[in-house]
């Protein structure tokens, strides 16, 4: 009988590596990338994911500029410190954090954006570079998505990828981006019915919902591959949409929350902003 072992996704110690990798990058250029961050109100999670982030960058060399205001902000406001930072020439990366207050039109702010340094790759002109195959930059989310898919020996062509969630930050542009690698995608989101009726038959299977334990281990086929790109808080600790300990059992590999897709996150939006900083000031990325 064949023992079924369970591969887990160590997003915590690939993004060490790849921070590791990027600060002897950044030292032998003798430059520094500059990220600028833009939050606005004082959301817990989004200011836990600044604070991940000015420790990350600081860590591998980076400097960052964060740029915080009260929820009550102008929209005028907001894009005149869109404009400041697009100008600054010590700042390669722009990065606001999402969601913005309700008064404030996110996708005019997202749009003032100079592409060049939209280091998140909402601007809909990056969007729709992804769209046809030739991402300027890749989501944050989605390019750890796919970090961790290719540190295993698991070829994407051809397979059936599942995703969860169809937000604009991850579940669209990591759909796009599976299909765009041979893939077969298929989307479900909120208003999906019969979802363990697609869920089974996933060979990938992407999950960004934010719901606590959505997917369970009757769901999912044997040897699937699992990414848990959900986060929530469930009697007191912070899961992700997987039932891990059940899903666990049948997958091949797994993502755990926390310390999957967050930590890679964080490190795919350093690595964007080295990026930047590159194609900025004329250097060949390597």
């Amino acid at each position: 009988m064949n023992e079924h072992i369970t591969k887990i996704l160590n997003g915590k110690g690939l993004a060490a590596k790849i921070r590791m990798e990027l600060k002897g990058k950044i030292a032998k250029s003798g430059k520094k990338p500059g990220l600028g961050v833009v939050l606005v109100g004082v959301d817990p999670a989004s200011q836990m994911y600044v604070n991940f982030k000015t420790q990350a960058s600081q860590e591998v060399g980076m400097v960052l500029e964060s740029c915080e205001f009260e929820e009550d902000i102008s929209q005028k406001k907001l894009l005149r410190v869109i404009d400041k930072l697009n100008r600054n020439k010590k700042i390669h990366g722009i990065l606001v954090q999402l969601p913005l207050p309700a008064h404030i039109n996110q996708y005019e702010i997202l749009e003032a954006i100079d592409p060049r340094k939209d280091v998140d790759g909402f601007h809909p002109a990056n969007v729709g570079w992804l769209s046809i195959g030739k991402p300027y930059f890749m989501p944050a989310t989605t390019r750890g998505i796919w970090t961790l898919v290719k540190s295993t020996p698991m070829d994407v062509r051809g397979k059936h990828v599942v995703m969860v969630g169809a937000s604009n930050i991850v579940g669209k542009p990591t759909a796009q981006l599976f299909l765009n690698h041979g893939a077969t995608v298929t989307i479900c989101h909120k208003l999906t019915e019969g979802l363990a009726e697609h869920t089974k038959r996933a060979d990938i299977l992407i999950t960004a919902t934010g719901v606590a334990n959505l997917i369970t281990a009757d769901m999912v086929k044997q040897g699937v591959m699992v990414i848990d790109a959900g986060i929530s808080k469930h009697k007191g600790r912070v899961v992700g949409d997987v039932d891990y300990e059940t899903v666990f059992e049948k997958a091949a590999y797994i993502t755990p929350v926390p310390g999957g897709v967050g930590p890679m996150t964080v490190a795919s939006l350093l690595q964007n902003t080295w990026l930047a900083m590159c194609r900025i000031e004329g250097m060949i990325e390597k």
